[in-house]
Order: C-alpha cells, then sequence, then structure tokens
C-alpha cells in the first residue's frame, strides 16, 4: 500500500511504537529531563516504564518536558519529502507546548529543496489519548483513499468533537503546575479528593470531585456516558481510548468497569483498548493519571 500522503505526529499522541509502525505514523520524540539540564528522547532513550520507576522513587523530584526540535521535525519531514509524498503533521495543542512552531519552522527549511512536496501542519488542539483518537482516525481516512485536503477539511469538526476525560492519584503535581493552590492540595490529599477534568477545546476544565480512587474511576465512566447521550452517539461513533499512567492493573480495571456501563446503556460492547499515558502529560498530572480520549468517527459526524 502506498497512501497519497503520510502521517506524522509528534510524541504527546502516546501512540505504542508497534501500532504506530503497524499504522505508518511517524512519530517526533518529545525530550524528557529530571534536572532541567539533561533531556532524553521518551521512547527512544528512555523508556516510559524508567520514566514512571523515577517518578515514584522520587516523588519529590518534577520531570519537565521540552518540545521537539525544528531540527527534529526536518529530519522527519525530510524522510518522507524523499519520497515525494505529501506530509500531515499533527502536534500537540499550542495552549500546552511549542511544538507546532518547531513544526512550522522545519516546513519553511525544507520548502527550498522540495517545492512540490507539500507539508501541512495541524494543531491538534490536543494531547496524548485524544491525539492518539485524532491521528488514528486520520490514518482511516488516509487508508481509505481520501485525499489530503479531505482529511484537513475533517480537521475542524474532529478537534471539536474530541475530549479527554481524567482523574489523577493525587494532587502534588497539579499544585506543582500552579493549576491549584498548596492549601487546597494538602487538604484534598488528607481527605482523598480527586479531580475529574475535561479537556475540550484545548482548554482543561474541572467536571467534578470524588473521594477515593474507584469512586473517581466510576466518576469519569460516568463522564463519557454523558458525553455519549448528550452528542446523540453511540460508542461504535467514536474512536475511544483508555490510557493509564504507572500501573497496568488500573488499566484493565478501568477496561473492565466502561465495558459494563456501556453495556448497560448500548448493549453488547468489545473492550476498549488500553494505551500507557507518556512523559508529556505524566510531567503535568503525575503518574497516576486515568481516564479515556476520544474523538467522532469522521465518517459519522
Amino acid at each position: 500500500m502506498n497512501p497519497k500522503f503520510c502521517i506524522i505526529s509528534d510524541g504527546s499522541c502516546d501512540i505504542p511504537g508497534t501500532l504506530a509502525r503497524q499504522h505508518q505514523i511517524d512519530i517526533v520524540h518529545f525530550p524528557v529531563s529530571f534536572d532541567g539540564i539533561h533531556y532524553k528522547k521518551e521512547g527512544l532513550e528512555i523508556e516510559l516504564s524508567e520514566l514512571y520507576r523515577q517518578m515514584l522513587e522520587h516523588p519529590d523530584v518534577y520531570p519537565k518536558t521540552s518540545a521537539p526540535s525544528p531540527e527534529d521535525f526536518r529530519r522527519a519531514f525530510e524522510k518522507r519529502a524523499k519520497e515525494g509524498r505529501d506530509i500531515l503533521c499533527v502536534c500537540i495543542s499550542t495552549k500546552l507546548s511549542s511544538s507546532v512552531q518547531s513544526a512550522q519552522i522545519a516546513r519553511q527549511m525544507l520548502a527550498e529543496n522540495y517545492p512540490g512536496v507539500r507539508i501541512a501542519v495541524v494543531d491538534s488542539l490536543c494531547c496524548t489519548l485524544m491525539q492518539s483518537a485524532f491521528v488514528l482516525e486520520l490514518c482511516r481516512m488516509r487508508d481509505a483513499g481520501r485525499s489530503l485536503d479531505e482529511a484537513l477539511t475533517a480537521v475542524e469538526p474532529l478537534r471539536k468533537s474530541g475530549r479527554i476525560l481524567f482523574t489523577v492519584g493525587n494532587l502534588d503535581y497539579l499544585q506543582h503546575g500552579g493549576r491549584i493552590g498548596k492549601v487546597t492540595s494538602i487538604a484534598g490529599n488528607l481527605l482523598d479528593l480527586k479531580p475529574l477534568i475535561t479537556l475540550q477545546d484545548g482548554e482543561i476544565h474541572s467536571s467534578g470531585i470524588k473521594r477515593g480512587r474507584r469512586k473517581s474511576l466510576a466518576g469519569i465512566v460516568e463522564l463519557l456516558v454523558s458525553y455519549l447521550k448528550e452528542t446523540g452517539c453511540t460508542p461504535a461513533d467514536c474512536d475511544i481510548l483508555i490510557g493509564y499512567g504507572h500501573d497496568p492493573t488500573e488499566g484493565v480495571l478501568l477496561q473492565e468497569m466502561t465495558k459494563r456501563r456501556l453495556e448497560e446503556e448500548f448493549g453488547p460492547q468489545e473492550p476498549l483498548p488500553v494505551f500507557q499515558i507518556g512523559a508529556t502529560i505524566a510531567v503535568h498530572a503525575g503518574p497516576y493519571s486515568i481516564g479515556f480520549g476520544l474523538v467522532r468517527r469522521s465518517d459519522r459526524l
């Protein structure tokens, strides 16, 4: 198969390497650092298991990520430009990172040597699991024979339909990042309060609070059910992914809880795919982030 255009995404999409290769997605990885000086590219120079191990062993050290450089994107673009193929590059929201700017600079760097190659850089207005679903839906369009222009036309409705629905293990990372105050963080941890959080249109919104991990997981399942009902969708109308942080058993637990709840509302369901959440969100929300990412299918918008 020789698709009409190729798809490149920055590493915020959290698509596992094997799945990326299967769908012919090139990934431009984010560097991550624990000291603010030495950076390693997630998935290339530091594996997720090592990232989470360090986060758990050093809870008072808060890692950070840096956007991929223009040179990182240039190398990825040139690999495909040499094949004479147009490129659709999907990046994390500009409200969260400067990745889009790096990709745009890289596009300009290649313009003179590859004038016949079209490079479209898209701000996904999302990250992590929603970006995964967004990219995989664009792959579905590409593989169905849709043109680059048709894919670009679908970008805006896909962005509008997308959501990230998640919760966290504790409030330390949100407090460190300035999302909540220190007093609120201490009190919340003492009371075992878990925020329910929605990301929509690139903005983070509070969607409630639950006490205890199990109730917070049930809470985000209800957010998912509410989204489907409010938009008149069934699960089959959407690409829905589950993401977990450090502990894969929690991903399985949420998968089982979600399947049961969706079957109550919509009838028999296949288990939802489960991915591990990567560094770009883990460094802001902590090692026990968990939740859903979703977009409407392009043929059911």
